[in-house]
């Protein structure tokens, strides 16, 4: 049997990883700019996080949501402690996209509504409602696009108060910083205006932060740069350092019943265990600072760099733009210089999403190798 050919491959094998460095089949070592789409939060194998994993193996792995499971209290509690988001309760699932279909279908639920106004190169996951409302035709699939998506730029308040008013709305969904799309923001003051227009009309306000969550943009979640607060947040990349988690943050206001959410293996004891663990560490080594004083130094190593035209995004989910298409540089990182960074809808943006403990002995690491391929382009 053959695998379902659906990724394009670059030749490398990884055997093994820690901290930033990754190694492959032949004993070559990579810098890990990347993280495998902003997933490794706390780095490669940590220990910390590799002994708790160890330790609750030999416990127990897996029982269904039919028994408690002292464990997921603990991942709220903690979770609460750091990120100060009270008056929400939390549903464990199993990766981003189930997090944002569990969200839209929990505001459909609580406004009795279907249509949901999203916003220009967002991308929420490849499930059914999560991906008709992904900004990307190529991935919506006939039976996808029966969903009620409206599109919207971001900061046309005139075009989002138009839409809103047809009162037939149930959520609103959104990324802070967009990922996929190429770290696009809405401004604090666009932002601010939505909720407000969310709460006048009863429609859910959901804050993806799948990807800029915990503590990549240098605050716990994106959304907390604007000062505003959504009614269910979603949570999952950044959150299991590796292992499949997903989460969604739920306002009190919205009201569980028996049946309404459902998961086989979400909020597992392993699951919370690394869940457990990554909290644990982001606060040991006080990584959400670490992620906002890592920026400056980011920003101060590209402004010595002329083919770089704009940096974009916040904390370590950063964005370099160039002048041409980045798809061949990302190949030459990666072949001659044994470095990993990611690519974006906009082809002509690096993406760049290490691990919150990222140094600055390794950041000049990157821009030694950026500068040396750039010079042969």
């Amino acid at each position: 049997m053959n695998l379902f050919d659906v990724y394009p491959l670059y030749n490398v094998t990884p055997v093994s990883a820690k901290g930033s460095q990754v190694i492959d089949d032949k004993g070559q070592e990579y810098l890990d700019f990347y993280g495998g789409h902003a997933v490794i939060s706390i780095g490669h194998s940590h220990p910390h996080y590799v002994r708790r994993i160890k330790e609750q193996l030999d416990k127990i792995a897996f029982y269904s949501n039919a028994v408690q499971n002292p464990l997921q209290g603990e991942l709220a509690e903690k979770l609460v402690e750091l990120s100060n988001c009270q008056d929400y309760n939390l549903f464990l699932c199993n990766s981003g996209a189930e997090a944002n279909e569990n969200a839209l279908k929990l505001a459909s639920f609580y406004t009795n509504k279907s249509r949901v106004i999203a916003f220009n190169n967002g991308f929420h996951g490849r499930t059914s409602a999560a991906v008709a409302a992904t900004d990307n035709t190529a991935i919506n699939a006939p039976i996808n696009k029966q969903q009620k998506v409206t599109f919207l730029a971001f900061n046309d308040i005139e075009a989002f108060t138009t839409e809103i008013e047809k009162d037939d709305v149930c959520a609103v969904i959104l990324e802070a910083v967009q990922g996929v799309g190429g770290l696009d923001e809405p401004t604090t003051e666009f932002y601010q205006k939505i909720e407000a227009l969310c709460k006048k009309h009863n429609v859910v306000l959901i804050a993806d932060e799948v990807q800029s969550g915990y503590g990549r943009t240098g605050e716990f979640f994106a959304y907390q740069h604007h000062n505003i607060k959504p009614d269910i947040v979603t949570i999952a990349k950044g959150m299991g350092n590796g292992f499949p988690v997903g989460g969604v943050l739920i306002q009190e206001k919205i009201k569980a019943s028996y049946g309404m959410l459902g998961t086989t293996f979400g909020g597992n004891h392993l699951a919370c265990a690394a869940c457990l663990a990554v909290l644990e560490v982001i606060e040991q080594e006080d990584l959400i600072r670490n992620a906002a004083k890592m920026n400056a130094y980011f920003l101060q190593k590209t402004a010595a760099i002329p083919q770089i035209k704009k940096v974009k995004g916040r904390g370590l989910m950063l964005g370099l733009q160039f002048d041409f298409e980045v798809g061949e540089l990302r190949k030459k990182l990666i072949y001659n210089q044994f470095v990993f960074t990611g690519g974006a809808k906009d082809k002509t943006l690096l993406r760049i999403l290490p691990a919150l403990n990222i140094t600055t002995a390794l950041i000049d690491v990157f821009f030694d190798a950026l500068q040396a391929e750039l010079k042969e382009l």
